[in-house]
């Protein structure tokens, strides 16, 4: 951008800052955010490299304003504001305290005794697939094995975990996804 374009537009908005401000207060609803647009419009205008020639400078600098007034509410959207923030500090977790820490820890022992009678492999596949959340290929190939030999001692050893946790094995990929497997007398 030519300096002297720079200075028009520098001119410009200086000039018709109330101008600006007004009308920015009246579309965008707050009078802080049409002040920090300006000044970020301002900031802007400084820094920016652009064509040699606008031909309606007075509408690209409110244009450039309400594009920045744009980005901002994009910024913010993806913002909880302080209330909001207040208001989940407020908030009471029913699942915490002192009797769900009690199971909780109690269903992680009654896990791991069951993944202590698993064979030896079958509990590595079943930590590799589960814990370190390895691919089956890359289990099959640490253990030498086929990926259909990894899914069968995959499925083996949930359903083991499950069995012995009192709940239901529910395939959630491949075949028979979504389906509760047939639970087998012993």
């Amino acid at each position: 951008m030519s300096e002297s374009l720079k200075n028009v537009l520098r001119e410009l908005l200086l000039q018709k800052y109330s101008y600006f401000k007004r009308h920015l207060h009246m579309r965008l609803g707050s009078e802080d955010l049409a002040n920090d647009v300006l000044q970020e419009t301002y900031l802007k205008v400084e820094s920016m490299s652009a064509p040699s020639a606008i031909e309606y400078p007075s509408a690209y600098l409110y244009r450039m304003a309400l594009n920045i007034a744009e980005d901002q509410r994009k910024t913010h959207a993806r913002l909880l504001s302080v209330a909001e923030i207040e208001d989940l500090y407020e908030m009471v977790d029913e699942l915490a305290g002192p009797e769900r820490a009690h199971e909780a820890k109690a269903e992680l022992a009654a896990l791991e005794r069951a993944l202590a009678e698993l064979p030896k492999r079958r509990r590595a596949i079943v930590m590799a697939a589960r814990v370190d959340d390895l691919p089956h290929q890359k289990i099959a190939e640490r253990f030498g094995i086929s990926v259909r030999t990894v899914e069968k001692e995959l499925r083996a050893g949930l359903e083991h975990c499950c069995a012995r946790l009192g709940r239901d094995f529910v395939q959630r990929f491949g075949p028979g996804a979504g389906k509760q497997s047939i639970k087998k007398n012993d």
